[in-house]
């Protein structure tokens, strides 16, 4: 699906993109074509882009071809979707703790519309972190997420280890 979506194939043009566009949220999809995560998304925002024409843009980079914002945007995970409005980063809290990006494919079209709807009247209203409508701190990410359990007492513990830091979870 990632044919039907502009790409941007050079640092300079990802620039251009975020720069020239002044009423509408820029979404950029970074990742690889061929990643599955990433044809996942890219399905999704496919599907979207003629839907949220009127108020976002939708392009894609592969960071391998454009390897200039990997380091600054820390782009490690197989797909990350970053917001843009007025040459402004614009985050977004999902309740993962990571607020820069969402880093996992959405399966549900009508759900990022709601994300996209919701970050562009935000960044309108001049809000650099901007809350999304669902809270996705229940989304297990493997990469991210681990378990160790430990008695305390009579009682076990388990440590949730995450990007939201480590919270001790109350097992029995």
């Amino acid at each position: 699906m990632s044919y039907l979506l502009p790409h941007l194939h050079s640092g300079w043009a990802v620039d251009q993109a975020i720069l020239a566009e002044e009423e509408r949220l820029v979404v950029i999809r970074f990742g690889h074509d061929w990643d599955e995560t990433c044809m996942q998304m890219d399905e999704v925002l496919a599907s979207v882009a003629e839907t949220i024409k009127n108020f976002a843009v939708i392009y894609l980079v592969d960071i391998t071809e454009v390897p200039d914002f990997n380091t600054m945007y820390e782009l490690y995970d197989p797909s990350t979707v970053m917001f843009f409005f007025r040459n402004k980063h614009i985050m977004i809290d999902l309740g993962t703790g990571n607020n820069n990006k969402i880093n996992w494919a959405l399966k549900d079209k009508q759900e990022f519309i709601d994300i996209v709807e919701t970050v562009y009247r935000g960044a309108r209203k001049g809000r650099g972190l901007v809350i999304a409508p669902k809270d996705y701190s229940t989304k297990l990410d493997s990469r991210s997420f681990t378990r160790s359990a430990f008695h305390s007492g009579n009682a076990i513990w388990s440590l949730s280890c995450g990007r939201a830091g480590i919270l001790p979870v109350h097992l029995y």
